[in-house]
């Protein structure tokens, strides 16, 4: 190709990758679809925010979220199903905390990118 020439654009049906192969099953993807749809609720955000904190039990998960002790109890059971938090039990009280590290990072990301969204985009 001499010097100043551009390439010619390639066609779509001239495009030379090969078929990707994805990276994780239909049933890892299922499972990963419902831990965004849990996390796709801003109550259950705030819990599991507070829960990145430290380990809380019911009733100062209420308190925190001003929301009643039925429904602190319903939104934990749903993010415990999904594998988010643990809990364990201690007298009369359960406590709960975040299941592991990827589940404070994805909360943390998750506020990080609305941060940067906010931002004026530099032209």
């Amino acid at each position: 190709m001499s010097q100043g020439t551009r390439p010619r654009p390639r066609r779509a049906s001239e495009h030379s990758h090969g078929a990707r192969v994805p990276r994780y099953g239909a049933e890892a993807l299922e499972q990963a679809g419902r831990l965004f749809k849990s996390l796709g609720d801003s109550e259950r955000l705030q819990i599991l925010e507070l829960l990145a904190a430290g380990e809380s039990c019911v009733s100062e998960i209420a308190e925190s979220t001003r929301a009643e002790l039925s429904t602190v109890s319903q939104r934990l059971r749903l993010l415990r199903t999904e594998g988010l938090v643990h809990r364990r039990r201690e007298g009369k009280h359960i406590f709960y905390s975040l299941s592991d590290r990827h589940v404070a990072g994805l909360i943390q990301n998750a506020l990080e990118h609305i941060d940067e969204a906010r931002l004026p985009r530099k032209r």
